[in-house]
């Protein structure tokens, strides 16, 4: 009985560290989106605007950049931490395995 309880707190432990780790790919993919986009920001800004209204833009897009580049910041952030989270519950599924 203890066997099946020990296999079934093992296989939840398991099931917890994939999710985790597919959270974790998940935060980098829109990591990598968030700076592909502040990429396309810098571009715009590079091109030559003529008009008013062109500046305008250009200075909008500029605004957009910096906010967008404090939340990259975060997201990077918050990617280190989920993939220590992500060692932290696989290391805790693998320790739990050994015992049984």
């Amino acid at each position: 009985m203890s066997g099946d309880l020990g296999a079934a707190d093992l296989a939840a432990r398991m099931s917890r560290a994939y999710e985790v780790l597919q959270l974790a790919g998940r935060v980098a993919r829109c990591t990598e989106q968030v700076e592909n986009v502040v990429y396309s920001f810098r571009e715009i800004q590079l091109l030559e605007w003529q008009s008013p209204a062109g500046r305008a833009y250009r200075n909008s897009v500029a605004l957009q950049e910096v906010a967008l580049g404090r939340a990259r910041v975060r997201l990077h952030d918050a990617s280190a931490a989920v993939n220590r989270h992500a060692r932290e519950v696989a290391s805790q599924a693998g320790t739990t395995a050994g015992r049984y």
